[in-house]
């Protein structure tokens, strides 16, 4: 149900970098004590990006079953090859809705990232690996305002993007609101060919958890989160931090997350945002160190 991106989305926008073996540290951890699937790093240009330089390194440093976990974000053929080259077999291929984004994030227009994606899905293949279509701007554009639906599906439809085993809907400024979000969900699941459909969000406007339960509740399998809701788009202004992890994993109770689990967590994310210097942007990590402690979920100190 929740892809952690905190080590890709989350990080991408910090001045600090972290360190390699702090990126397998959180990684390990947070596949030991459950998360499903996890967004690890970026093939973005090392000086455009800076903190996503080491991902190579990150892929090099982890064994073939946690990267079958693992999905790393590519914009390109070449960015495909190189990244099944060190190890990688789960591919993001990420556009924008909007040509005006895409021109800023990837230096091409949506059009031109269409045409190259059947030979990303080519040599994702060859790999043994799994693509994904990641739609960027699918509700909203910092340059050209509301995304029309209708070219999310076209796009969605186009039989260049067919073999994308999963379509990720991002918002990527948080701006959507729930409504609107169960009804491209809905659109998508009932229009486009069949697929796991993936909700990346952002809590802008403060609507990261429900925009989350809608798309859920709409056809969505799994939603992304950051933790603390670190994170946001440098190449989208007025885009904040992630969704928290913390706040989708409380609204939505999986089997594997209990309060020590909870516990667990709000340490990894008060050290790693303390190395940082971010501010933890999640409700929930704020409630687990309340003074409500016949509260099972509120984390107690001892020492």
């Amino acid at each position: 149900m929740l892809r952690d991106v905190t080590l890709r989305d989350g990080l991408q926008l910090t001045g600090k970098p972290l360190p390699t073996e702090r990126k397998v540290e959180i990684t390990r951890a947070l596949l030991g004590m459950g998360v499903p699937e996890l967004e690890i790093g970026s093939m973005a240009r090392p000086d455009l990006v800076p903190p996503m330089a080491d991902t190579m390194a990150l892929v090099a440093a982890l064994e073939p079953e946690e990267l079958q976990r693992c999905w790393v974000w590519v914009a390109t053929p070449r960015q495909v090859a190189r990244a099944a080259e060190a190890g990688v077999r789960n591919f993001q291929y990420c556009l924008s809705v909007s040509d005006a984004h895409n021109e800023a994030n990837i230096g091409r227009t949506a059009e031109a990232s269409v045409a190259a994606m059947p030979e990303a899905i080519r040599l994702a293949r060859e790999a043994g690996g799994s693509i994904q279509l990641c739609l960027a701007t699918a509700f909203t554009c910092p340059f050209s305002g509301p995304t029309d639906p209708d070219r999310v599906l076209a796009i969605a439809n186009d039989p260049r993007t067919d073999g994308a085993a999963d379509i990720v809907l991002a918002d990527t400024l948080g701006q959507a609101h729930p409504a609107q979000v169960a009804a491209l969900v809905e659109a998508v699941a009932t229009r486009t060919p069949r697929r796991r459909i993936l909700f990346h969000g952002h809590d802008t406007w403060g609507m990261g958890v429900a925009n989350s339960l809608a798309a859920l509740a709409a056809g969505a399998t799994m939603v992304d989160g950051s933790l603390g809701g670190l994170g946001g788009c440098p190449f989208a202004p007025g885009a904040s931090g992630n969704t928290s992890s913390e706040d989708l994993l409380f609204a939505t109770r999986p089997e594997w997350f209990t309060p020590p689990t909870l516990a667990a967590l709000v340490e990894i994310t008060e050290e790693l945002l303390s190395e940082l210097g971010e501010p933890n942007r999640s409700r929930t990590a704020e409630g687990a160190r309340s003074e409500a402690k016949a509260f099972e979920w509120v984390v107690t100190t001892t020492g």
